[in-house]
């Protein structure tokens, strides 16, 4: 239980750092990429205005200053700035009906002309007038009599970014490594109080039933030989009848201890067989009150664990749903083996237990019948003392409701 709840607290924490550093960095990384996308088209924009077929690409036209403002327009981009100079540009003119017009190209040992040429032929099928096409970002403009298609090199940028992203992940990865460490601690340090605290609790369970028993048969005795004494008395009754409610819920409690603080004798058992002679006495039990108990047991189904706990679980699903069952209703024991595990399935028609209730009835003295205080013997342990047996078989009991039916299944590992 302890060790489910340290692997929670440490999937939940690491699940929280993940989550934020994925988040910080898809938002730092789509923020950069918007960012650049957005510069990337207002250099090439400002690229393409001062493009003249006639004249160098990198020079404004003499009646064309850099701040228009006879015409109201000025560059999207500082053409004077570090970034603009350093940047390569390609230019590809092209006419209305596709024949190539010029092709500036400053630096032909990265990319060919007819690279180029085809690059721009390729970027006018795209429905959009900027993007991305290999390592070159483009802007397609209608320069009245010829599109023109200008490219921009942004290799280093993306060499820089991919370097970047890498390093990230790394050391990202590293920390994360370093932050789950941290977490473990984190999460032993929070449990082992729950845990010691759970373990005093079974010890003093443990401890006041042992310290009860003796009490409790003497008490038993006493009112056994008193009761020779002075015949059949109502006060005397009473004190026998509370004395042995008192001794069945102290025998329970011990039994639950004992099941959740003893490591199980495991051995090589027929299930099989374990099933069908626990729910042998129990046909009887059944048709007194009126039931009709069929089984269903598969032959040859194996398994490790203690004959002794495996008979008691067995028997506290069969009185379960014998107890709970409606009358003149049938109660169905199942024994399949499926995928590696031995399934015990027990079925009786009864209430539907609410769905918020399901998990709780597995704890101790839970009773979803509150009304009902121990005066048939049971005081919501059985449940519990079911639970602690499938877990430390390595199984798991669940309940499940439909159709007017109570369903209480149990599953573990075969060999």
């Amino acid at each position: 239980m302890f060790k489910k709840s340290r692997i929670k607290i440490i999937a939940s924490i690491m699940s929280i750092l993940v989550v934020l550093w994925v988040g910080m960095l898809g938002a730092i990384y789509a923020s950069s990429y918007i960012e650049l996308s957005k510069q990337n088209r207002q250099m090439l924009k400002t690229h393409a205005e001062m493009y003249d077929i006639s004249r160098p690409a990198n020079e404004f036209p003499p009646d064309k200053p850099i701040n228009d403002i006879e015409h109201g327009k000025r560059p999207e981009f500082d053409p004077q700035s570090p970034m603009y100079q350093l940047s390569i540009f390609y230019n590809v003119a092209i006419s209305y009906d596709g024949e190539i017009l010029e092709v500036k190209n400053d630096s032909r040992s990265i990319y060919s002309d007819d690279d180029l040429e085809k690059l721009a032929k390729k970027t006018l099928k795209y429905g959009k007038d900027s993007g991305t096409v290999k390592n070159l970002a483009f802007y397609k403009m209608d320069k009245g009599g010829y599109i023109l298609v200008t490219f921009m090199d942004n290799t280093v940028v993306n060499e820089n970014a991919m370097t970047l992203f890498q390093y990230t992940l790394i050391f990202g990865g590293l920390a994360l490594v370093v932050l789950f460490f941290l977490s473990m601690f984190l999460a032993k340090k929070i449990v082992n109080p729950l845990e010691e605290s759970y373990k005093k609790q079974k010890q003093f369970i443990s401890d006041a039933g042992h310290e009860l028993k003796t009490p409790i048969s003497v008490v038993g005795a006493n009112a056994e030989l008193l009761s020779r004494e002075i015949g059949d008395n109502q006060w005397l009754n009473n004190i026998q009848y509370e004395n042995e409610r008192m001794g069945m819920l102290v025998m329970q409690l011990l039994q639950l201890a004992r099941t959740e603080s003893i490591t199980p004798q495991m051995e090589h058992i027929d299930f099989s067989r374990l099933v069908s002679g626990e729910a042998l006495p129990f046909e009887s039990v059944a048709f007194e009150k009126g039931l009709a108990l069929n089984t269903n047991i598969a032959d040859e189904i194996y398994l490790k664990g203690d004959s002794t706990q495996l008979k008691q679980i067995v028997s506290i699903l069969l009185d379960n749903a014998i107890r709970h069952s409606k009358e003149s209703g049938e109660v169905h024991l199942s024994l399949t083996k499926e995928h590696g595990f031995a399934r015990l399935s027990v079925v009786n028609s009864g209430d539907e237990i609410p769905i918020e209730q399901r998990e709780q009835i597995f704890e101790r003295f839970y009773r979803v019948d509150t009304a009902r205080n121990g005066e048939d013997k049971h005081y919501g342990l059985g449940l519990a003392i079911a639970k602690a047996i499938a877990t430390s078989h390595k199984g798991s009991i669940e309940v499940l409701c439909y159709d007017g039916l109570v369903e209480f299944r149990l599953r573990f590992p075969t060999v």
